[in-house]
């Protein structure tokens, strides 16, 4: 063999190490990009059950539906902070709206988002049963005036027991300060187990669909 053909077999074998190199530095790319979502997976799902066993424990105890609402909405707002919390609880003869002490209206604000939920769009609300951002709401009523509502970022979430709507509870802040997916995510879960609490203490339960 000569020393050109042993070059160019040397050249071919070093292109295919370098090859081989790069297919291994990729795949271990990839598996470290997956071990470090995994693990950011898993510190959310803590801090997820962190959260909702600190929730429940804040409501032992309470036997009046303003304990139990006070103590929720205190929750609430440690785990999203810089929010209002206000609690529509329906009723026999239309909805009762609860506010955490000091949330009647946002600081610098004449004017709450709730000031905006005449009953009509409170029982659209309940009967919609489901999460609703503030695109939900002006789909669900037309009827009313929401344009108030647009310096509020906001979501509202179902407190359902047994699939029977119990009300909902309202949480915003004022913009540029937006609620995310991530506070949505955290707080959705817990809302079960509130209204369980709710209905312990609210009984009989109201006669709506």
């Amino acid at each position: 063999m000569s020393q050109t053909e042993r070059y160019k077999r040397l050249r071919l074998l070093i292109k295919k190490v370098n090859q081989q190199h790069k297919q291994q530095a990729h795949k271990i790319d990839i598996l470290c990009h997956d071990l470090i979502g995994a693990q950011r997976s898993f510190i959310h799902r803590l801090q997820d059950l962190g959260f909702a066993a600190e929730f429940y424990r804040s409501l032992l105890g309470c036997t009046d539906i303003h304990g139990v609402l006070a103590r929720a909405g205190r929750s609430i707002k440690q785990e999203v902070p810089g929010t209002g919390v206000i609690f529509f609880l329906r009723q026999p003869d239309g909805c009762e709206l609860h506010a955490c002490p000091g949330e009647e209206s946002p600081p610098g604000e004449p004017q709450g988002p709730h000031e905006c939920f005449d009953p009509d769009l409170v029982e659209d609300i309940c009967k919609h049963n489901r999460p609703c951002t503030l695109e939900d709401i002006l789909s669900l009523n037309v009827a009313s005036d929401l344009r108030p509502l647009s310096k509020f970022s906001l979501v509202t979430l179902p407190l359902s027991n047994l699939g029977r709507s119990l009300g909902f509870v309202l949480i915003y802040c004022v913009r540029p300060q937006v609620l995310t997916m991530g506070d949505v995510r955290r707080i959705g879960p817990v809302m079960r187990g509130l209204a369980q609490a709710v209905r312990a203490v609210c009984m009989p339960l109201p006669s709506h669909p």
